[in-house]
């Protein structure tokens, strides 16, 4: 399985999909990689086993988180680990579940498999580093006008204009931080339409700039913080992008 990190024992997996001939497809793909699937074909039963039991995941269909029963998904848990499949190009409206991912159909397991992961990732208590909501950052993505939304040890999500490529640059030109990174996954922000969210981790860099990067996420101001950004604070470690 693409993107899997090892898990202690087998995570709970709710597939609420109309769809009787996918949502086996998905749960026995599941069950072959190590996770416990329980599939629904009514939001109504889905919504009963969230309420009834643990779970760890919810891929549901786009449709069902913004009419009927599972339409309150985003308040079931905090947060509720959730991915969203989508007919076509269309994406769910933003306020149907702030925190969730969307994947498109016709489903690319791979490409699951990544947002499996990251989800996973982002939900469990123990994280191999905490994420921080920081004080919005410029940043330079390719050279692209782009916001930095949170960050952590090993990675970032930033607001893009679009969908960045595999690999790509990310500067930081107020404090002077550059870094590669590998895009992990993206969707649509909350309350927006245009940009969308990309969720990264550092690739292939130099050592002195990966030292670069923990150096200004251990000292960046998060949201609600009292400290502000100074245009003439030191660079953390003056580092340059390495490959």
């Amino acid at each position: 399985m693409h993107c899997q990190g090892t898990l202690t024992r087998r995570p709970r997996v709710i597939v609420a999909l109309p769809d009787r001939t996918e949502g086996s497809l998905i749960a026995n793909w599941l069950s072959e990689n190590q996770f416990e699937p329980v599939p629904h074909a009514t939001a109504e039963a889905a919504a009963s086993e969230i309420q009834a039991r643990p779970f760890d995941l919810l891929i549901a269909d786009a449709i069902w988180s913004v009419n009927g029963p599972l339409k309150s998904i985003g308040r079931l848990r905090n947060p509720a680990p959730t991915i969203l499949i989508a007919d076509g190009a269309a994406q769910p409206s933003a306020s149907a579940h702030a925190l969730a991912m969307c994947l498109t159909r016709p489903i690319d397991l791979a490409v699951l498999s990544c947002f499996i992961s990251m989800a996973l990732m982002d939900s469990r208590p123990m994280r191999r580093s905490p994420r921080k909501n920081v004080q919005r950052f410029d940043a330079l993505i390719n050279d692209v006008s782009g916001t930095i939304v949170d960050v952590s040890a090993e990675g970032l999500r930033v607001e893009v204009p679009r969908v960045p490529p595999p690999f790509f640059a990310v500067r930081i030109p107020l404090v002077g931080v550059a870094i590669i990174a590998k895009r992990m996954w993206t969707m649509s922000p909350p309350k927006s339409t245009s940009p969308i969210w990309c969720g990264c981790a550092l690739s292939n860099n130099r050592a002195s700039s990966e030292e670069g990067w923990r150096a200004f996420v251990d000292t960046v101001p998060v949201i609600g913080s009292a400290t502000a950004p100074s245009p003439s604070r030191p660079s953390p470690g003056g580092t340059r992008s390495g490959r």
